[in-house]
């Protein structure tokens, strides 16, 4: 925790620091990309650093940890586990946190200058510090229960089965090259996956587990993604090299599983609610509950742009019919010539006239824009904040708070 004097310099200067923190990040990552180009090659995001998203994640973690710390609200720990897992499936190690913090008070004062002063820099050391204490001691206790040593999380696997889900989704099946099981993974969570780009580039996605594969195995989905139109949003570097790339046969570098989106145990109800690629964690969960034979009711709610764009359609209508208490209902963007009728919509999601649990846990997982009209909804049924859990595309798409 912060000494009292430097909790009222961070209190006092956080409109000032959390305002300039947009414009402090992306001079961050500028030197330290200048002073380590391997990170940026290898390690980070290329495509979240052209969209700004990764800038954007870390001025939101820092300005939300430093609020947290310095009011009497809840504890900041509970902003950085996302953060922690993200962190353990790339395999970050504690030495790589004074990088971090050497290039990110550079760019502070470069951004603010003479505001800077020895008071207020020592007071901000303080802050960072204990986010990146926190974090090393989150991220150690996951590699630990993971039962790997620190950052030594990658393994090599072998594409076992590749099938065609959707015009741009494909799933790969994947297996250890000497038939030995794979670890468990709890339903939920997702491995990272490294390719070695024709540039030279490590590349480092993640992909949740559906939990389709055969025991011992695991399973991803993976989406092709174009360039976006305004010429901004740079295609899929890794999800592309995938579909272009791996067959039956061809090895692939993964990570172990890693992801807080995990199943709440109890009798609760379930209300699992996605869009598009969002479906995957959910496949996840409803292979879980019908291998447990759950007796929990289950509330399926599904958007996408069309039947045919609709990754795991099938699966997903089988997984729901073998579980007796478990209901699904779609809305597409465009149903064709297919009429619309019960539990089968056209449109966009609408939860308006459907028999909701007030009590259930509900788990969201789709674009922010999505996330945000569904959490609104759900809290105007009743559902309360902690009970509402959900995994976003990108490190800087939070869903917004109702």
């Amino acid at each position: 925790m912060l000494t009292p004097e430097s909790a009222a310099v961070v209190r006092a200067t956080l409109p000032v620091i959390g305002g300039a923190i947009g414009d402090i990040t992306p001079v961050f990552y500028r030197r330290m990309f200048a002073a380590h180009p391997e990170l940026e090659r290898d390690l980070f995001n290329r495509g979240n650093q052209a969209r700004g998203d990764q800038q954007r994640a870390l001025a939101g973690a820092i300005a939300a940890y430093a609020t947290l710390l310095v009011d009497d609200g809840p504890d900041p720990r509970t902003v950085l586990a996302r953060i922690a897992h993200k962190h353990t499936s790339l395999g970050i190690l504690p030495e790589q946190y004074p990088i971090v913090h050497e290039h990110l008070f550079a760019a502070i004062v470069e951004v603010l200058g003479d505001a800077v002063t020895p008071e207020v820099a020592a007071a901000w050391d303080e802050v960072y510090w204990d986010m990146a204490d926190a974090l090393v001691e989150i991220e150690l206790g996951l590699y630990a229960e993971a039962g790997v040593a620190p950052g030594d999380v990658w393994r090599q696997v072998t594409v076992a089965r590749r099938v065609q889900e959707s015009p741009d989704t494909v799933s790969l099946e994947l297996v250890a090259p000497d038939g030995a099981p794979l670890p468990a993974a709890r339903p939920g969570q997702y491995v990272s996956v490294a390719v070695d780009l024709p540039d030279g580039a490590r590349q480092i996605r993640q992909y949740s587990l559906t939990g389709a594969a055969a025991p011992g195995a695991w399973a991803i989905s993976v989406k092709s993604i174009p360039a976006g139109p305004d010429g901004v949003a740079p295609a899929g570097e890794v999800s592309n090299h995938l579909h272009a790339n791996a067959f039956e046969g061809d090895g692939l570098e993964v990570s172990t599983p890693f992801g807080e989106l995990t199943l709440v145990d109890g009798d609760n109800p379930l209300v699992l609610v996605s869009a598009g690629i969002g479906i995957t964690p959910m496949i996840g969960f409803l292979h879980h509950l019908r291998s447990a034979g759950t007796t929990r009711r289950v509330v399926v709610l599904h958007a996408d742009r069309s039947p045919a764009r609709h990754a795991h359609r099938a699966e997903l209508r089988a997984l729901v019919d073998d579980i007796p208490t478990a209901e699904l209902h779609r809305w597409y963007e465009d149903l064709g010539t297919r009429p619309a009728q019960d539990r089968l919509h056209s449109g966009l999601i609408d939860l308006d006239g459907l028999d909701l649990p007030h009590d259930a846990d509900a788990y969201l997982c789709g674009p922010a824009p999505f996330m945000t009209v569904v959490q609104s909804a759900l809290l105007g049924r009743g559902i309360t904040t902690d009970r509402i859990h959900h995994e976003v595309f990108g490190p800087g798409h939070e869903i917004a708070a109702a």
